[in-house]
């Protein structure tokens, strides 16, 4: 049975890849919604269990994730996220990111996109090769299985790497 998660779902998690079951976490709560579970993913875990599902998805959702936030000590809650994605993925588990991009009008006309992704963000920094994020705390790795654009959203698929070893020397 396949397991899927739609972080920043709004009150409908979506299911792009087709899971058995289908889980969403959002900031508001859905009190008819027992299905999604409420965070504030910029300043919260992800609420469920290590490697609980076989799918992580993010619509629309990546570029609202704050890249340093000083609170006070300065915090890096993109890094985080990514952190957590991986930890509730499954080994070989695959995370779906959807969102507008560098260097599309769309990435920055809404003034709540504070972290803009260029086409290169998943595949040097949270990649299973360069993984420059490590610099920030990233403890993961990914493998790239799809990086394409699809009008001015960047549609990235990733596969976790259950032992991603120790980071590359630069």
């Amino acid at each position: 049975m396949s397991i899927s998660l739609d972080i920043g779902c709004g009150p409908n998690p979506r299911n792009i890849f087709k899971a058995d079951e289908v889980w969403g976490v959002d900031i508001r709560t859905y009190a008819d919604k027992p299905e999604i579970r409420a965070a504030d993913l910029v300043v919260e875990p992800i609420p469920f269990e290590d490697a609980s599902f076989d799918f992580v998805t993010a619509h629309d959702f990546i570029e609202h994730v704050p890249r340093v936030l000083y609170m006070p000590q300065r915090r890096f809650p993109f890094i985080e996220l990514m952190n957590e994605v991986w930890r509730v993925l499954r080994p070989d588990g695959r995370f779906l990111s959807y969102t507008p991009a560098y260097p599309h009008a769309a990435a920055f006309r809404d003034p709540t996109h504070v972290n803009i992704i260029a086409e290169d963000t998943f595949s040097l920094y949270f990649d299973d090769k360069n993984r420059w994020a490590t610099m920030y705390g990233f403890n993961g790795a990914f493998r790239i299985l799809q990086n394409e654009w699809m009008g001015p959203h960047l549609l990235t698929v990733m596969q976790k790497v259950s032992d991603p070893g120790p980071p590359p020397v630069r």
